[in-house]
């Protein structure tokens, strides 16, 4: 029996997800962030020509599985793709191509009943960015490395599962399963490490690839509130988190809800742990809904950044249909 399957990141730029002088070129307009992706992958190739993502990793493979479970034939058939720098000089929009890595294919895996494809793809950016990095030879001028490994897994039974293993620290990918369906996110960006890190050895091309930090995605509700939010101009405040530090605490008074953009949160009840959340995810609505006090602890697992967003931000009903889906 054949069975063919996929997993398939986009890597793409969020907004204020750049710090330092680097962030000026967006500030200024000569160059952009990216508009979140759709959560479901439907023409990647259209997405391409239309400049909406800086990269994609395409893992597809396929396996001949014998009666007993066993492989006869595996290949990939999948690839990486890499967008183009733009640049807003005057009335003039400049495009720079960037510069695309060879495709790394690991040898495939047979094991018992299924068969693993692991899968890297990346490049860097066509302009070149003069900087002081880590390590030999101290001054780049080209730009920092960005990519993302796969893995997939393909067993005799027809199933199949792909995720991310590993990924540069900037900027976000975003995952999709065979059916082009959003299902993990990297939770979190150091736009400092990989400006000064991500280059030479520091990538799959060199001698080590950096190890992905995931979590599943946020509920279709959460991702239309927080696009809404976000797009609506309103100034809305930010906070900065170190691990460990508090978002919100069990028991505290709480007027507000907080929408996380960056970073990995743990929620406790009662000291208990109770789930890992991670970008696009809202948090709060249950002391806006009952009596005004947290009903869980939040606490940063690693940097955290949350746009506060008033009461009045969202309607009674999204926050009632918020609820009850954590109840759930």
């Amino acid at each position: 029996m054949r069975v063919e399957s996929s997993v398939t990141s986009i890597t793409w730029i969020p907004s204020e997800a750049i710090a330092g002088m680097p962030k000026l070129p967006f500030e200024w307009g000569v160059a952009h962030y990216d508009e979140p992706p759709n959560d479901r992958l439907i023409d990647i190739d259209a997405m391409h020509e239309n400049d909406m993502f800086r990269e994609a990793n395409e893992l597809k493979a396929w396996a001949e599985f014998d009666d007993d479970g066993s492989v006869a034939e595996c290949g990939y058939t999948g690839g990486g793709r890499i967008g183009v720098t733009r640049l807003k000089l005057g009335r003039r929009e400049v495009a720079f191509p960037a510069v695309q890595y060879p495709l790394i294919q690991a040898e495939p895996e047979a094991r018992d009943g299924e068969v693993l494809f692991v899968q890297s793809a990346g490049g860097h950016m066509g302009l070149p960015a003069p900087r002081r990095v880590s390590g030999k030879p101290f001054m780049r001028i080209k730009s920092s490395s960005a990519w993302t490994t796969l893995e997939l897994v393909i067993r005799a039974d027809g199933s199949s599962e792909g995720k991310m293993v590993g990924a540069s620290p900037f900027p976000r990918h975003w995952v999709y399963d065979a059916d082009g369906v959003l299902v993990q996110k990297s939770a979190s960006i150091d736009f400092e490490r990989w400006y000064r890190e991500s280059h030479g050895g520091r990538t799959p091309w060199g001698e080590e690839d950096s190890p992905a930090i995931a979590t599943a995605v946020e509920s279709e509700l959460e991702r239309e509130l927080s696009a809404s939010i976000m797009r609506s101009g309103a100034k809305l405040e930010r906070r900065t988190l170190d691990a460990g530090e508090p978002l919100m605490t069990q028991g505290q008074e709480g007027q507000e809800l907080f929408l996380i953009l960056d970073g990995v949160v743990d929620v406790e009840v009662d000291g208990e742990e109770v789930a890992e959340l991670g970008p696009g995810t809202l948090l709060g609505e249950m002391a806006l809904l009952e009596g005004g006090k947290r009903t869980a602890s939040v606490y940063a697992t690693t940097p955290v950044r949350a746009v506060v967003v008033p009461r009045d931000a969202v309607s009674d009903a999204a926050l009632e249909e918020l609820a009850a889906s954590r109840r759930a």
